[in-house]
C-alpha cells in the first residue's frame, strides 16, 4: 500500500468521523438542553412543595407555642411562637414569588392570606388576654372555634397548594425521565457508531504501516521515551554498562554532582567522575574497590549520603542491573533535612507545650492564693514597715513565679495574644526614653526608621516585652558601655529566602531590628540561643527564658526570627511581623491609676481551687463588689438560676471540672441574659477561648496569677465602670492618672 493511498484513507476515515460526531453531537446538545430545563423547573416544583410545607409547619409552631404559653403563662414559649409567626410572612412572600407562573396557585394564595391574618390575629388575642387578664380569658376567645375554623381552612388550601404541586411535579419528573433516555440512547448509539469507525480506522492504519516500519517506530520511540523520562525527573540519573563507562545520563546528574560538561560524554569511565568528586569540598562517590567489595549481595542497591560544601545533603543510590553494569541516582535531600528539623523543632515544642501546660494551670493557681493573701493582707496592715517589706518581697517572688511560668508558655506558643495593627513608627519612639533609663547612662541608644513603614500584626504588649527583653541581653553583653540601635523598615521575604528557611511563608513583613556592640557569639551558641533555659550569664544571672519567650511570641505571630552575631562585633536580632491589612492604630502605655476603680454590681465567681475563689471573692468585696460564688459549672448554672436578674459580671476560670466548661457556662449564662459581662479567668488556656494562639472575638480574660489592682481594674473595664463617672456616690473615689516611669 503506497503512502499516497494511506492518506487518502485516512482522510476519508477522519471525515466520515468528524461528520458523525458532529451530528451526535448537535442533537445531544439539544436534548441535554431540553433536560436541563425539565430538570429547573422540576427544581422549581421542588422549592414550591418545600416552601409550602414550611409554612405548613410554621403555622403549626406558632400554635404550638400559644398554646404552651397559654398552659404555663411562661415565656420561654413564646420563642418558638415569636419565630414561627415571623417566618410565615416570609414564607407567604417566597411562595408569591415562587408560583408567580401558576395563576391557580396565585389564587390560592390569595384566599390563603385572610386566613391566615386571621390566625395570627386570634393567637395574638389570646397571648395578649393570657398575659392581661389570665387563663380563663384567653380559653373563652380559643372556646369561640374561630381559630380552629381559620386553621382548618388554611390546612385545606395548603393541602391543595402541594397536591397541585405534586402533580406538576410528577408531570415534569416523567418529561425528563423520557428525554433522559432518550438522549442515553443517543449517546450509546453514536458511541458505539464512532467506536465502530474508529476500530475501522485502526485497523487500516495498522496494516499500512506496522509491516514496513515496525521495528524503527518501536526503536525510535524507546529512545526517546528514555530521554524524556530522564530530563523529567529531579534526581540526577546515570547509566554505567557493564564496563563501568557512561551510557546516559540527564542534566540533574551533572548539576547536583558539579561536574563540568566535558566530562558527560558517552564511554566516559566511571573512575573519571570518582576522581573528580574525589576532591576537597565535593560529594565523593564509591571507588571502584568499594563497588567491587563493598556489598555482600552484588545485586543489592547501596545507598549512602554525602554533603556538598554549600550545605546541599545528597542521597547517592546504586542499583545494580543485570547485564553487570549499575544505575546511579542522585538525590537532593536538602528539603527534607529542613522539614526533619521543622519537625524535630515541632516535636520539642510540643513535648514542652504538654509539660508547661500541665503544670501552668495548677502552679499559678498556688501563686495566685500566695499573691492574692499578700496583697490583702498588705492593704489590711498600717504603720509596720517591716512586715510590709517583708510582704513585698514575698509578692516579688510570687510575682516572679509568675513571670516565668509566662515565659515558659510563650516559648511553647501557648499564650493567648490580642493581635492588632501596630504603628510602629508610633509605638517605638515612646519606648526609647524607657530604654534610655532601663538601661543607663552608659548605654548609647539610637533609633532608625524607615520612611512609609508598613503596620506590623501583633500583641503590643507582647511586641514591647520582646524588645524590652533584647535590650536587656544587650546591655548584659556590654558591660562597659556599648551602642544600641533600634531600626526599623520594611521587608519583602521572597520564594528564594523562604526556600533556604523552610518555615518562613513568603510575603511582606515589618522589621524590627535590635543591635548591639557587645561581645558577640560564637555559631555554637547562635545555635542555642533560642533554647529554654540556655544562658551564658553566670549562675543567678538570668534564667534562659528571655530570649525563648521572644522566639515563641514571634513564631505564634505567624514572624520570623533571624540573629547574626559575630565574637566581638556585636549582634543583631531581626524580627520579622506579618504586615498587617488594615490600618494601624497607635499603642500607648497608659499608667496606674493611684486609686483603684470600686463598684456595686454582683459579680459571680467560679472557681474550683477553693483558696483561689476565696481571695478573688475577698478581693472583689472589698472593692464594694456584691459577690456569689460556685466550685464548678453545674453549680454556677444553680446559683445563676436563683439570681438570674441580679447578676451583672461572671467571673470564671476556663478550665473547671464536670462537664460545663467556662467557655460553656458563658454562653448558657448570656443565652438567658445576653447583657451579663463575662470575663474569664486562667492560668492556662485551653481552645475553648484561644484559636491558634490568638483569643476569639470579644473575649475578656485575665491571667492568673493576678494582682489586686489587675482585677480591680479589669473587672471595671469589662463592667465599663468609670472612674470619673462613679455609679453610687461614696463608694468610688475618683482616679489620679499617673504617668509611667
Amino acid at each position: 500500500m503506497t503512502r499516497y493511498l494511506v492518506t487518502r484513507a485516512n482522510l476519508l476515515v477522519f471525515g466520515v468521523l468528524v461528520v458523525i460526531l458532529a451530528l451526535v453531537g448537535a442533537v445531544t446538545w439539544e436534548r441535554l438542553n431540553a433536560s436541563r430545563a425539565a430538570r429547573e423547573w422540576s427544581q422549581h416544583s421542588y422549592r414550591v412543595l418545600g416552601t409550602t410545607k414550611d409554612l405548613a409547619i410554621a403555622l403549626r409552631d406558632a400554635e404550638r407555642g400559644q398554646r404552651g404559653y397559654l398552659l404555663t403563662g411562661r415565656d420561654e414559649y413564646l420563642g418558638p411562637y415569636n419565630a414561627a409567626r415571623d417566618r410565615i410572612g416570609l414564607l407567604q412572600g417566597e411562595l408569591q414569588k415562587l408560583t408567580a407562573d401558576n395563576g391557580a396557585q396565585q389564587e390560592r394564595l390569595r384566599a390563603l392570606a385572610p386566613l391566615l391574618q386571621h390566625k395570627l390575629e386570634e393567637l395574638a388575642q389570646t397571648v395578649q388576654a393570657r398575659r392581661d387578664s389570665g387563663l380563663e380569658t384567653a380559653l373563652r376567645i380559643v372556646n369561640t372555634d374561630t381559630g380552629r375554623n381559620d386553621m382548618r381552612e388554611a390546612e385545606n388550601v395548603l393541602a391543595a397548594m402541594l397536591a397541585d404541586e405534586q402533580r406538576l411535579l410528577d408531570a415534569r419528573l416523567a418529561q425528563n425521565d423520557a428525554r433522559a433516555r432518550w438522549v442515553h440512547w443517543l449517546v450509546i448509539g453514536g458511541s458505539a457508531l464512532a467506536v465502530l469507525t474508529l476500530l475501522w480506522a485502526a485497523r487500516l492504519l495498522n496494516q499500512a504501516w506496522s509491516r514496513s516500519y515496525r521495528t524503527e517506530a518501536e526503536q525510535r520511540a524507546l529512545a526517546l521515551r528514555l530521554r524524556t523520562t530522564l530530563d523529567s525527573l529531579s534526581q540526577g540519573v546515570a547509566v554505567f554498562g557493564p564496563d563501568r563507562k557512561l551510557a546516559s545520563w540527564n542534566e540533574c546528574f551533572q548539576v547536583l554532582l558539579d561536574l563540568p560538561k566535558a566530562m558527560l560524554r558517552p564511554s566516559t569511565t566511571y573512575a573519571a567522575f570518582v576522581e573528580h568528586t574525589g576532591e576537597p569540598g565535593r560529594p565523593a562517590l564509591e571507588t571502584e574497590n568499594q563497588i567491587r567489595h563493598g556489598s555482600r549481595n552484588p545485586r543489592e542497591a547501596v545507598t549512602y549520603e554525602r554533603e556538598r560544601a554549600d550545605g546541599h545533603h545528597l542521597e547517592i543510590r546504586r542499583t545494580p542491573m543485570p547485564d553487570g553494569g549499575f544505575v546511579l541516582t542522585i538525590s537532593d535531600m536538602t528539603k527534607r533535612a529542613q522539614a526533619e528539623g521543622v519537625l524535630r523543632e515541632a516535636q520539642k515544642m510540643q513535648a514542652i507545650g504538654q509539660l508547661t501546660g500541665g503544670i501552668a494551670h495548677d502552679f499559678n493557681n498556688l501563686l495566685q492564693v500566695i499573691l492574692g493573701n499578700l496583697e490583702f493582707v498588705r492593704a489590711k496592715l498600717d504603720g509596720d514597715a517591716k512586715l510590709q517589706q517583708r510582704i513585698e518581697r514575698a509578692a516579688w517572688a510570687a510575682q516572679r513565679g509568675a513571670t516565668l511560668t509566662g515565659q515558659l508558655l510563650a516559648f511553647a506558643r501557648k499564650q493567648p495574644l490580642a493581635p492588632a495593627a501596630i504603628d510602629l513608627a508610633a509605638a517605638m519612639p515612646d519606648l526609647i526614653p524607657l530604654l534610655r533609663r532601663t538601661l543607663g547612662e552608659h548605654i548609647e541608644v539610637r533609633y532608625v526608621e524607615t520612611a512609609g513603614l508598613w503596620p506590623a500584626m501583633a500583641d503590643p504588649a507582647q511586641l514591647e516585652s520582646a524588645v524590652l527583653n533584647l535590650a536587656l541581653n544587650a546591655r548584659d553583653a556590654m558591660p562597659g558601655g556599648g551602642r544600641l540601635t533600634i531600626e526599623l523598615g520594611n521587608k519583602v521575604l521572597d520564594e528564594e529566602y523562604a526556600r533556604h528557611h523552610a518555615e518562613v511563608a513568603p510575603g511582606d513583613y515589618a522589621m524590627v531590628a535590635v543591635s548591639d556592640t557587645g561581645h558577640g557569639m560564637t555559631p555554637e551558641v547562635v545555635a542555642r540561643v533560642f533554647e529554654p533555659f540556655f544562658t551564658t550569664k553566670p549562675d543567678g544571672k538570668g534564667t534562659g527564658l528571655g530570649l525563648a519567650m521572644v522566639f515563641g511570641f514571634v513564631k505564634q505571630s505567624g514572624g520570623h526570627v533571624k540573629i547574626y552575631s559575630e565574637p566581638g562585633e556585636g549582634t543583631t536580632v531581626k524580627l520579622y511581623l506579618p504586615r498587617a491589612v488594615r490600618a494601624a492604630t497607635a499603642h500607648q502605655r497608659t499608667g496606674s491609676p493611684v486609686e483603684l476603680p470600686r463598684g456595686s454590681g454582683t459579680v459571680l465567681v467560679v472557681e474550683d481551687e477553693a483558696a483561689v475563689r476565696e481571695i478573688a471573692c475577698a478581693t472583689l468585696s472589698d472593692l464594694g463588689y456584691r459577690v456569689l460564688e460556685a466550685a464548678d459549672g453545674e453549680e454556677a448554672l444553680r446559683v445563676f438560676g436563683q439570681n438570674t436578674s441580679a447578676i451583672d459580671l461572671l467571673l470564671t476560670d476556663v478550665v473547671l471540672p464536670g462537664r460545663v466548661r467556662g467557655r460553656e457556662l458563658s454562653e448558657r449564662v448570656r443565652a438567658v441574659r445576653p447583657e451579663v459581662r463575662v470575663l474569664f479567668m486562667s492560668g492556662y488556656t485551653e481552645n475553648s477561648i484561644v484559636h491558634h494562639g490568638r483569643l476569639d472575638d470579644g473575649v475578656q480574660l485575665i491571667g492568673k496569677p493576678f494582682k489586686r489592682e489587675q482585677l480591680a481594674r479589669k473587672v471595671a473595664e469589662v463592667l465599663g465602670v468609670s472612674a470619673s463617672e462613679p455609679r453610687e456616690p461614696g463608694k468610688v473615689v475618683e482616679l489620679r492618672p499617673r504617668r509611667d516611669a
